[in-house]
């Protein structure tokens, strides 16, 4: 897969357009799974809880942060930050119960060394 380096005027469309999704959602337009890759298509980074959303990205391999409970399901293994089933992805763990404080701060930092290191 090229990559390219990312500009503050690319970086500045992401956001409007992640914005116009958040504003109006396209649950509209969503009717498969076959929708949801066409758009994953578009995202260079997808970050969600662990849904069928993560499967699809990671099965697409897009990358894609999931971030899990403290008790999150066997499949994730334990004790790592990586899947063996999808190697594109990044795990994002709960080192305590209900405490997502923490773990959407190791998130924002990753981004932000994410997007420093694409410009």
């Amino acid at each position: 897969m090229a990559t390219r380096p990312v500009d503050r005027f690319d970086f500045h469309v992401s956001l409007l357009s992640l914005s116009y999704i958040l504003k109006k959602g396209l649950g509209p337009e969503i009717s498969d799974f076959a929708d949801t890759a066409a758009i994953m298509e578009h995202l260079d980074l997808i970050i969600s809880v662990d849904t069928s959303v993560v499967h699809l990205a990671g099965a697409l391999e897009k990358p894609v942060w999931t971030l899990l409970p403290f008790a999150s399901d066997f499949r994730w293994l334990l004790d790592r930050d990586d899947s063996p089933w999808y190697p594109s992805m990044r795990l994002f763990r709960q080192t305590s119960p209900k405490e997502w404080g923490p773990v959407l701060d190791r998130v924002a930092l990753a981004l932000a060394q994410r997007v420093a290191s694409a410009s």
